[in-house]
This record gives C-alpha cells, sequence and structure tokens, in this order.
C-alpha cells in the first residue's frame, strides 16, 4: 500500500512525457529520395539545356534551376540526355528515370499520364520582325489592302445611294441644282451627300422639297453616328496593314503574310489558325536569316527561345512584340506514383522567394521589355 502513491505519480509523469513528446512524434521526418541516386532525364533546346553531359558542362535555365533545388535538398543524382523531350518522356513511362527535367509542357494529356512540378517559367509564342525603314511601295500598300478598298466600295456605294434618292427627290423642282440627265443629276446628288457629311456647308446648292430635305436630314443624323466609326476603322485598316513601319506588333498584322517558323512547333498550327503564310525551317538561324533577307515578313516561336537568341545577337533590325500567345507553363515531369513531388514544389516556392528562379532566368533571357 506504501508503494500505491509513488506508482501512480510515476504513471502520470509518463503520461505527461508522452504527451509532451506527442507533437514531435506526429511530424514527418524530412522527405528523402527514393533511391541514393536520383536518375535525371534531361531533353529539350536552349536557353532550357545547353553543353553535353559528355563534357560535363551541362547547362541552362532548367539544368541550374534543378541544380540549386537538388544542392538545397543534398539530393545525390546523375543525368541520362536524351534527344527529345518525347523520348525522355516515355523513358519516364516506363520507369526508368525519377524525373526529367527541361523545358516540359504541362499539357493536360501529359498530365493524364505523369506528375508535374509546378511551373518554374511561363511560356509562349512571340512575333519577331524587322525594324528597318520601309520602301515607298511598303508606304503606300496599304492604301491598296482588301479591308480598305472594300470600305472605300461601300462607302461610294452609300453616296451613289444617297445620290441618286436626293436627284429623284428633286430634279422636277430644282432642275438647276438637279438636271434631268441621270449622270450630271446623281452627281451633284452625291456632291450634296458629302458637302452634308463633311459638314462644310458650301451653300451651292439645298433640297427644297419636303421629301429631299428629309433624306438629306436622315444623312445628316447617320454620318453623325457613322462617320466617327467609319474614319476609326480606315486608320486601324492603315495601322494594321503597318504603314509606315514593318515592325509587326500582334498577331493580326501577319494574316496574309510570309512568316517562318520551325518545322513541327506548335506555332505551325499557330500560323495556319490566323492564315498566314508559313514557311518552316529547321532551324531558328535559317528562320531569322530568313527574315533579314526579307524573304519572310516575321518569324513566329517560342518567346524564351526569341529572346535567348536576340540577346545573344545583339540585332538591333529585330524587335519582339510584348503580345503573347498559346501561354503554356514548363515544369519538371515525375511518374505517377513518385512521391518527390511535393518536396520538389516546396523547393521551387523557396528558390522563388528567394529570387534564385528570377536571377537564373534573367541571366539567360535578359530583361523582357
Amino acid at each position: 500500500m506504501q508503494h500505491r502513491p509513488i506508482s501512480y505519480f510515476f504513471a502520470c509523469f509518463c503520461v505527461a512525457i508522452l504527451f509532451l513528446e506527442s507533437p514531435l512524434l506526429a511530424q514527418s521526418p524530412p522527405s528523402k529520395p527514393p533511391k541514393d541516386t536520383l536518375s535525371v532525364g534531361v531533353a529539350g533546346n536552349e536557353p532550357f539545356v545547353l553543353g553535353s553531359n559528355n563534357t560535363g558542362n551541362l547547362h541552362g535555365i532548367a539544368i541550374e534551376i534543378w541544380e540549386d533545388l537538388a544542392n538545397k535538398k543534398n539530393w545525390p543524382y546523375r543525368y541520362r540526355t536524351f534527344n527529345t523531350v518525347h523520348e525522355a518522356l516515355n523513358v519516364l513511362d516506363n520507369g526508368s528515370l525519377d524525373l526529367v527535367v527541361g523545358p516540359i509542357s504541362i499539357t493536360s494529356l501529359r498530365v493524364a499520364r505523369m506528375r508535374f512540378s509546378q511551373p518554374y517559367y511561363q511560356s509562349s509564342l512571340a512575333i519577331v520582325s524587322r525594324k528597318s525603314e520601309p520602301g515607298l511601295w511598303e508606304r503606300i500598300k496599304p492604301f491598296f489592302s482588301a479591308k480598305l478598298l472594300v470600305a472605300l466600295g461601300m462607302f461610294l456605294s452609300i453616296l451613289a445611294i444617297v445620290g441618286t434618292l436626293l436627284w429623284l427627290a428633286e430634279r422636277k423642282k430644282s432642275p438647276e441644282q438637279f438636271p434631268p440627265d441621270p449622270i450630271r443629276g446623281i452627281g451633284n446628288g452625291m456632291w450634296l451627300a458629302i458637302v452634308t457629311m463633311s459638314t462644310t456647308g458650301y451653300g451651292d446648292m439645298a433640297p427644297i422639297t419636303l421629301r429631299g430635305r428629309i433624306i438629306a436630314g436622315a444623312w445628316m443624323v447617320i454620318t453623325i453616328i457613322f462617320a466617327t466609326s467609319m474614319v476609326a476603322g480606315i486608320a486601324s485598316t492603315l495601322t494594321l496593314s503597318g504603314l509606315g513601319s514593318s515592325v509587326i506588333t500582334n498577331v493580326e498584322q501577319l494574316s496574309g503574310k510570309n512568316v517562318a517558323t520551325i518545322l513541327g512547333s506548335p506555332a505551325e498550327a499557330f500560323l495556319k489558325e490566323h492564315n498566314c503564310k508559313e514557311v518552316a525551317e529547321t532551324d531558328l538561324n535559317e528562320a531569322i536569316a530568313k527574315l533579314n533577307a526579307k524573304e519572310v515578313d516575321a518569324v513566329v516561336y517560342d518567346r524564351p527561345q526569341l529572346l535567348y537568341f536576340l540577346k545573344n545577337h545583339m540585332d538591333e533590325k529585330l524587335y519582339i512584340a510584348k503580345a503573347e500567345y498559346y501561354k503554356q507553363g514548363y515544369g519538371f515531369a515525375f511518374p505517377l506514383t513518385s512521391d518527390l513531388v511535393h518536396e520538389v514544389n516546396r523547393s521551387l516556392l523557396e528558390l522563388a522567394e528567394e529570387r534564385t528562379v528570377e536571377r537564373t532566368i534573367d541571366y539567360y533571357l535578359g530583361e523582357d521589355k
């Protein structure tokens, strides 16, 4: 009986210790890679993957971000290089790789087959064109564009209709202003319509009949409402046609033009969608060479690759438009059963917060202005 208090206090002490230690026990241990050395597939083009694994000088945006991440986690790894992203992802599907590093587009079809990290870079298609001063024909060419000619044709047709109505209403009461001869009479009616539309008011002629005044009044109201829109439309047509400049700033200006891109890239479907005359090349150097030779009007390709090219060639005659199309994220790919994704995402967020990712991208691409 004398030992019961001691046993009771000892039991309470043990329970208290377990209670205090339970938060520590509940914490999960730090994530470790499932193998001693991770097998990392590498695929893609510059500026995300540069150099050769054989010479030990692999580098680029994707490589450096991965190496910063792996060093942060103290994960050992070895690289396996592949010629194409498609080939690397097939090997990943077979279970021979732990992840694939490179400019791997995160798409709905791929997500059904594998897991992805959060995007470390947001890519898109971009347009590069020349800054060179246009020649005489390039300056006057917009005035002969199909859109402008159609607009002028419609405008003249409307003037002819209004002029005819005025002539029919006024020819009997005012033959001096609107002669019986249809050519002269309708011509005078069109002149009155133009004067009325422009609010010039020369006073050389005016309708005197009720029907003529109703027609003229209705024409005044119509021109007040639609004249501004018509002028804006013509100005827009001239602007989109590149009046005074060969620089292309948006996709609307590409319609009907010769545009180079890389064979097999997503830009091919983009150019077909926007009625461009596609000129497919095997690499970016050939496409840019045709642009400089004025054999094509623009080059459409992935923005990071274009930025990297312009940064390294410093060609002041080329301009990359700010407009972006077909936006997609680049991430790292993992097997569906991988338990690395959470830790990789957390480390990517840490690198982003430390601005390590931003500095790496800026080093290769410069400031995208």
